[in-house]
């Protein structure tokens, strides 16, 4: 079976394995074929998000993707790439601080329900792989905006009943942040855990206009149905 992979140059590679995973796939390369190698790994159990990279186009986790005859593999877009398969996620990371994307518990701490923690679930399942970052066509090209990851973790956090400030959270994430989001739905194509980013962006978007944000793109428009749209608000006849 032959795949490429995507070094300083594509480089194919053939091996005599089926029904495998890429990651056996990778260290079956690595450990008789080419030492060189080099990517991540970790739990090897699509928890801990380390071998995220591409496959034909589409982001993975190569621990649980199981190799076909002509794959192409390359790493992650829109990060930097260290060596091979190996990225740089610091910057993504980062946007985790930017967005307060954490709990300011409230004290006393109120008892939290059952369907409490059903509300945001799914969010904290989030493993921080990076593909929905890989596959965000903004954050190509505006490397400030907060991103998918980031966006649901303000989510987990805003809907959460022990939060004290809701508010701050909300503020943060006014520029570079939800209104720059078109809803394209790819990061949740793309999410291993299921995750909505689009969902929860959509979410934080009324939370904002709750609490008297709103879209700054309209004022492109004129403000409202007036000149950008070519109403002035004057009946024609």
């Amino acid at each position: 079976m032959k795949i490429s992979i995507q070094r300083e140059e594509v480089v194919e590679y053939e091996v005599d394995l089926e029904d495998s995973t890429l990651l056996a796939v990778l260290n079956h390369i690595k450990s008789t074929q080419d030492s060189t190698l080099t990517f991540s790994s970790g739990c090897r159990s699509s928890v801990c998000g380390s071998c995220a990279m591409r496959v034909n186009s589409k982001e993975v986790l190569a621990c649980s993707y199981k190799v076909k005859y002509g794959d192409f593999i390359e790493p992650l877009k829109n990060v930097l790439v260290i060596r091979d398969l190996v990225v740089d996620m610091d910057k993504a990371y980062s946007f985790n601080t930017k967005a307060k994307a954490w709990i300011n518990p409230l004290s006393p701490t109120p008892k939290v329900t059952k369907e409490d923690t059903h509300i945001n679930e799914i969010q904290s399942d989030c493993i921080l792989c990076g593909s929905c970052y890989s596959a965000c066509p903004v954050y190509s090209v505006n490397s400030e905006f907060k991103g998918p990851f980031s966006l649901t973790r303000v989510w987990r956090y805003v809907s959460d009943v022990r939060e004290e400030d809701s508010k701050d959270k909300i503020d943060t994430i006014q520029t570079n942040g939800i209104w720059d989001c078109t809803l394209c739905n790819e990061c949740t194509i793309v999410c291993p855990q299921g995750i909505s980013s689009k969902s929860d962006i959509e979410k934080l978007r009324s939370k904002s206009a709750m609490a008297g944000y709103s879209d700054p793109n309209f004022a492109s428009f004129g403000g409202g149905f007036g000149g950008g749209f070519g109403f002035d608000g004057s009946p024609s006849f």
